[in-house]
């Protein structure tokens, strides 16, 4: 453990805190602000269907390939996620997150485009990422190599667990139903769906991800329409918080501005997964016009996942007597991951609370476990050429078994690692294809 959390302390204390806003802002820049330009057309666009899909069966719709990324970027970050970030950096971390997730609509637009670039058709499904774009168009098989072990890792064994994980501890919290039982519930379903391939998996994010978003952003507002008197004195800590923490919560809470920015940077990032070099997976596989099309698409993922559904999250806890009667006290008298969001709703929804969160965590944190497999699967392809990848889901099942009966703060801590990991490489290849991705930024066919 102490090992692990020197290394998370240089890459995200100082390497990626830095990396990741960096890249946002230059992209940002270098696009011309495009996620406040493109945003509302984008929204428009899905609202209406009126997307550029094309005629043909190879692939997946720009649809299925966005609710495939909100699916793998909308789980626990977004839960559990939220409620580490608070206890760890103060109110202050929920504007990091917002400051990243910004920039970061710049970074996962860049993301998606270089991954319609550089994507390969195999039979009726098409498939790239950084590995490819790493591969193709740096010409580095070596540092591609190194993302896609990463990716295996971060995703498909240790993601997997962490959202695992979260699922049983909740289920747990609420029904009292064993670990394992759990664990192999979830296993079981894992396996039904992943063995139906890439189209199955987009077929059940597409009606998956807008019935859990729903589902659990009524709950929210239910919550914070009989909290509203804490409402406002829960948007300011943040602001206030986010430049002067002890003014906040107090001397004895020890949050300085690096830790809020810290856990701010790397919970966001857990979270929209801008520059991890995820999702762009998923939006490689979108069966589209132009290369920029599905990128203006991709940022519309981390504006949901991040200012919609994290902060409704982050303002039912900040408004919850939970989290009041917490201000003071000693940090070991802290509760925090995915209890102290149950015990936040549980507050105003008495002997619910526990209990939606608890099918909000399944629903958000199974879908994320099917996108990550699916990104895992990719690496494992291009890493394996032509191996059969039934073990390959498997051994993912067995992960997820055994992710939901080890301690949740070591899993988290190897999450960061992993994550911060996948980061480098792949953060590389956009700062050195980057005027590639303005080049593609007008392109009028998918190359």
């Amino acid at each position: 453990m102490n090992i692990i959390l020197t290394i998370n302390h240089f890459l995200w204390d100082y390497l990626l805190l830095f990396g990741l806003l960096g890249t946002g802002f230059l992209f940002s820049l270098r696009l011309g602000f495009i996620q406040i330009f493109c945003l509302p057309k984008t929204i428009v666009r899905m609202c209406t269907k009126k997307n550029s899909d094309t005629n043909s069966n190879i692939g997946i719709s720009s649809l299925q390939a966005l609710a495939t990324a909100i699916a793998a970027q909308v789980g626990t970050g977004n839960l559990a996620g939220a409620a580490t970030a608070i206890v760890s950096g103060g109110p202050g971390a929920i504007f990091w997150m917002w400051v990243s997730a910004f920039f970061g609509m710049g970074t996962i637009y860049a993301e998606s485009v270089l991954a319609q670039r550089y994507r390969v058709k195999t039979k009726d499904v098409f498939m790239g990422g950084p590995a490819y774009y790493i591969s193709e168009g740096l010409n580095m098989p070596w540092l591609a190599g190194f993302f896609a072990v990463c990716t295996i890792f971060a995703l498909g064994f240790i993601g997997c667990m962490v959202q695992a994980n979260a699922i049983s501890h909740a289920f747990k919290q609420a029904f009292d139903i064993p670990h394992l039982l759990n664990g192999f519930m979830i296993a079981g379903l894992l396996l039904a769906v992943i063995q139906g391939g890439v189209k199955r998996i987009a077929a059940i994010c597409e009606w998956v991800v807008p019935a859990m978003a729903l589902f659990y952003l009524v709950g929210c507002i239910w919550v914070l329409m009989n909290r509203y008197d804490f409402l406002i004195p829960a948007i300011k800590s943040i602001f206030v918080a986010a430049f002067s923490p002890q003014a906040a919560l107090g001397g004895a809470a020890g949050i300085s501005i690096q830790q809020a920015m810290r856990y701010g940077v790397a919970r966001g990032l857990f979270s929209n997964e801008a520059g991890m070099g995820s999702t762009p997976h998923a939006h490689a596989a979108a069966n589209v016009k132009t290369p920029n099309e599905q990128g203006e698409v991709a940022i519309f993922s981390v504006f949901f996942d991040t200012f919609i559904v994290l902060t409704m999250t982050a303002l039912v806890i900040l408004t919850s007597n939970t989290y009041i009667h917490m201000i003071g006290l000693p940090s070991d008298h802290w509760i925090t991951s995915i209890h102290l969001t149950q015990s936040a709703f549980n507050d105003t929804l008495p002997s619910h609370g526990e209990a939606l969160i608890a099918i909000t965590l399944l629903f958000f944190a199974f879908s994320t476990i099917l996108g990550w497999y699916y990104f895992a699967e990719i690496n494992f392809r291009y890493l394996l050429k032509g191996i059969d990848v039934k073990l390959f889901q498997w051994f993912i099942a067995i992960c997820v078994m055994l992710g939901t009966l080890i301690k949740v703060d070591i899993i988290w801590e190897l999450a960061d690692t992993f994550n911060g990991l996948m980061c480098l490489p792949n953060l590389i290849a956009l700062w050195l294809l980057q005027n590639q991705v303005l080049q593609l930024k007008d392109k009028s066919k998918v190359l």
